[in-house]
């Protein structure tokens, strides 16, 4: 099989739910030095704030919880999170998958530009890829769903649509144009949107419980 494999990032390669985890650290490390606040105690009530109310609002939470919530002191908290060096590790699968891949691997992730570079650092793997597309470097409006930055790579290698293959997790945004052209897409059901049920003409052409079901990638 000639392809060109295409990963995404968050919940696909490893546990997004880690980066949140490690960010949250940060934070609260911030707020232990500027307050004396016990570093547990605050991980554990943006843990909770997470949970039950999602995300958007959790240092707000956190700060007014405390009687300190100032506009400066939640950007100070967004920074710490958007800055930090995470604490972060492959799917042991994904490591063996990219280091013995045949292909042509891109990667290509939405994300904050800092924060995704940042993961991208930290898990050692720009190596693996022919290039690493972070979508908000090109604007936010070419994130997914829009095929701009998939144009790119077609390009570069001069491929047909259906020469492509994209592997993601989210169902709202990763697959939906990619079929309308003819690429080939593959949901991996792994992270938080693995229970999520597509609409029509949002899934994937493909279903996998997890990456080893794409070790044929690595055959010759």
């Amino acid at each position: 099989m000639s392809a060109i494999l295409i990963f995404d990032l968050d919940d696909t390669l490893y546990p997004e739910h880690t980066y949140v985890e490690s960010g949250f650290k940060a934070v609260a490390a911030l707020l232990h030095h500027r307050f004396g606040w016990p570093q547990a105690d605050s991980v554990a009530f943006m843990a909770d704030v997470l949970k039950t109310e999602g995300r958007g609002m959790i240092f707000n939470n956190l700060l007014e919880s405390r009687g300190v919530h100032s506009k400066r002191l939640v950007k100070d908290c967004i920074d710490a999170y958007r800055h930090h060096i995470p604490d972060i590790k492959l799917y042991p699968v994904a490591k063996k998958l990219l280091k013995d891949s045949k292909y042509s691997l891109y990667l290509l992730t939405d994300g904050h530009k800092i924060v995704q570079y940042k993961k991208i650092k930290s898990l050692n793997i720009e190596h693996f890829f022919k290039k690493v597309f972070i979508t908000h470097r090109y604007g936010v409006k070419n994130a997914k769903p829009s095929l701009h930055c998939f144009e790119l790579i077609r390009n570069i290698e001069k491929c047909s649509w259906d020469e492509m293959v994209y592997v993601g997790d989210n169902p709202k945004k990763d697959f939906v144009n990619l079929n309308k052209v003819g690429a080939h897409t593959i949901r991996v059901l792994t992270g938080r949107h693995k229970d999520d049920v597509a609409k029509p003409g949002f899934e994937a052409r493909k279903i996998i419980r997890n990456l080893k079901e794409l070790e044929f990638f690595t055959e010759t």
